[in-house]
């Protein structure tokens, strides 16, 4: 049963982000979306490489 209330949860949580990225949100323009791929690719790369680092140790 709390399984079903925690997806329920998530559910309505991912829903109104929708709905509100929707109604409130505006198109990026395409300097600032490759400035915040770069940044989120650099990111994820930290991370992979903590990751390691931490399952080394």
């Amino acid at each position: 049963m709390a399984l079903l209330v925690i997806l329920l949860v998530i559910f309505a949580a991912v829903a109104l982000m929708v709905i509100l990225g929707e109604r409130f949100g505006k198109p990026m323009e395409q300097e600032q979306q490759s400035k915040l791929s770069k940044i989120a690719a650099i990111a994820c790369f930290i991370l992979i490489i903590s990751l390691v680092i931490k399952e080394m140790f």
